[in-house]
């Protein structure tokens, strides 16, 4: 689902654990289950997840001191958004989070 652009990792766990989420025609609970997109079929909410179409892109980035590894900050830090502003695809951190002091 988090693949997909639908919810956050954390938010499609919820999902599960309130029983929002089937696969294959039944409900599923367990946390951390795997699927194969091209042969399972999920539902959320009633509504049939499509395979996201997708390429995936992987950057490295060795960001400079004091600067967030993520694309927000509700408290206005510098954040790795400004390096990225460029990339045409939605971006999604991943790394220490922190000040990296």
């Amino acid at each position: 689902m988090s693949d997909n652009g639908l919810t956050s990792r954390r938010q499609a766990d919820e999902w599960i654990a309130e029983g929002r989420v089937s696969v294959n025609g039944k409900r599923v609970y367990e946390l951390g289950i795997k699927v194969n997109p091209k042969s399972d079929h999920v539902v959320v909410d009633g509504k049939p997840l499509r395979p996201s179409t997708h390429d995936k892109l992987y950057l490295a980035l060795n960001k400079p001191k004091g600067v967030l590894t993520t694309m927000d900050d509700p408290l206005g830090r510098p954040t790795i958004a400004q390096f990225l502003d460029q990339v045409p695809v939605r971006v999604f951190p991943n790394g220490p989070i922190g000040l990296g002091l």
